[in-house]
């Protein structure tokens, strides 16, 4: 009953905020996130792991960083039910959307993706709104699956799926079945995407942000199963309610001395990229959890 509950409040919440359109859910969600945020733990959290990361900033900067990453996740979590109407890029006439912009290079990367053939993984991170990458893949006919986190509440992670299904590729619950369901989509030649930034207790220990964290092998390990290409895919927050989407070109990884993937400096290295874009967009990255335990 509880989770029934749980759910029916959350269908009165998206159709709340989905009636407030993209600017004003936006615009209360980051106010919102902003003023109650600092009340709960994840914000001492977050405090201290700006302060780790940028010792040099006084304490007004930190406390600059995380409000500005509250808002951000206020407004990522308002734009979820409006992803569809915020993604109005036209491959036809660039230049037409109001809210996407993506540069001439990228759409040419895009392409050559999508008419190869061929199999490729993308990882990217909790910036901006992180979901953009894959409706941009499912909007503009890249075959691809995501992996995704399913919420514990049955009832809402069936709503969420069926908002995510009309406007992702494929999804990949993260189980215990992902990696074997992630390795069945590379086969079928489909572009397989994850978000690398979170701990992952059972993985190496790699440098991030000037400590070392527990993080999450899988992708290294697919890239040296498949031996695919790797892109990193990340959107920036712009003014105005704008995204700038970003694809970067293949990544070269590591190898061991038999020429295969070396999966621990592959995930270091991929993790030194997020850690560049973090770095240059503090303020849009999810800082609330603990990802240095």
């Amino acid at each position: 009953m509880r989770d029934r509950a749980v759910a029916a409040l959350v269908r009165l919440l998206f159709a709340l905020v989905g009636a407030l359109g993209p600017d004003r859910a936006g615009a209360i969600g980051a106010a919102v996130a902003r003023r109650f945020g600092p009340f709960v733990k994840a914000h001492r959290i977050a405090l201290a792991n700006v302060a780790a990361a940028f010792p040099e900033l006084p304490p007004a900067e930190h406390a600059r960083i995380v409000g500005e990453a509250w808002e951000n996740l206020g407004r990522t979590a308002a734009e979820y039910v409006h992803l569809d109407r915020i993604w109005d890029f036209d491959l036809d006439r660039p230049a037409a959307g109001q809210r996407i912009e993506i540069a001439p290079e990228v759409v040419e990367r895009f392409l050559a993706l999508r008419e190869d053939g061929k199999p490729a993984l993308f990882f990217a991170a909790h910036l901006a709104n992180w979901e953009l990458p894959a409706v941009a893949a499912a909007k503009h006919g890249l075959p691809s699956a995501v992996l995704y986190r399913t919420p514990n509440n049955a009832a809402v992670a069936h709503d969420i799926r069926r908002l995510r299904e009309g406007i992702m590729g494929r999804l990949i619950a993260a189980d215990v079945a992902a990696p074997i369901r992630m390795m069945e989509a590379l086969d079928e030649g489909l572009h397989v995407g994850m978000l690398i930034d979170q701990r992952f207790s059972r993985g190496p220990r790699v440098p991030f942000l000037g400590r070392p964290a527990y993080s999450n092998p899988l992708l290294a390990r697919l890239a040296r199963r498949f031996d695919c290409p790797v892109h990193g895919a990340r959107a920036i927050r712009l003014p105005g309610g704008r995204f700038r989407l970003e694809l970067t070109e293949a990544v070269e990884l590591p190898r061991d001395e038999r020429g295969r993937v070396d999966v621990d400096a592959a995930t270091a290295l991929l993790n030194r990229i997020v850690e560049g874009w973090v770095r240059e967009h503090p303020g849009q990255w999810l800082w609330m959890h603990r990802r240095w335990r």
